[in-house]
């Protein structure tokens, strides 16, 4: 899908009312070798379980304390959009208050392109903002891998709104499965310029394969350790 030659907003209304309608917005990209594709999914069914035991416990005490606090909404639920543009239902232990949407006009936004972003968010949380800077409320999609929404190595969803306002180049990054973790991930993340984060998922497109995809498992948790970019 081209719209190379079309004005601004009427290209963003063309890519709402394709995103909308569930159509592929891309061409997939990427390893399509039958054998990668096998051992990626085995390897994120069996990741993705032994993540859930190990991080069983801190999953639930984690559940509970949120319970308590959002009066029984732990769980936020946010349509994203995944590989070539199908839809899907996202899972994250909440870190807003509940009427965060509402307010979101009121906070600058600190971060260049189509993503949202401000470290000193007003409607984050007190436990909100432990859990973002160390990553535990990415923890539910978890459930997103095992059904096969999500892969543990692949370009970080974006929501809808984003995506309409993404050049033709930068769709791109939907044309491989979404991931848990990326290089954007264990580079920086949050510190790093929007156009520099797409062309780091281009690069994983191009290289992808199962010791690229291990690496960045293995670099995930210092990472995370280090909160570096993170909010």
């Amino acid at each position: 899908m081209s719209h190379a030659t079309i004005a601004p907003a009427a290209r963003r209304d063309v890519l709402t009312r394709w995103v909308e309608s569930g159509q592929p917005l891309v061409q997939p990209e990427g390893n399509e070798s039958p054998g990668y594709r096998a051992l990626k999914r085995a390897l994120d069914i069996l990741g993705a379980v032994a993540a859930i035991m190990l991080f069983g416990p801190l999953m639930l005490l984690v559940f509970v304390a949120l319970s308590i606090t959002t009066k029984g909404h732990p769980i936020f639920v946010q349509e994203r959009i995944g590989y070539c543009g199908r839809r899907f239902r996202m899972y994250k232990f909440r870190s807003m208050r509940m009427d965060a949407a509402k307010f979101q006009h009121l906070v600058t936004n600190e971060h260049t392109g189509p993503i949202f972003k401000n470290r000193r968010d007003p409607r984050i949380t007190r436990i909100g903002r432990f859990i973002r800077s160390s990553s535990i409320d990415e923890l539910p999609q978890l459930f997103n891998v095992l059904k096969g929404d999500m892969a543990l190595v692949g370009p970080r969803p974006p929501i809808a709104s984003e995506v309409i306002n993404y050049a033709p180049w930068q769709r791109r990054r939907l044309a491989i499965q979404p991931g848990l973790t990326c290089l954007w991930q264990v580079s920086g993340r949050s510190e790093i310029g929007f156009e520099d984060w797409v062309r780091m998922d281009l690069w994983y497109a191009r290289h992808q394969n199962l010791w690229t995809d291990l690496q960045l498992i293995w670099k995930t948790p210092l990472s995370v350790l280090s909160r570096r970019g993170a909010y």
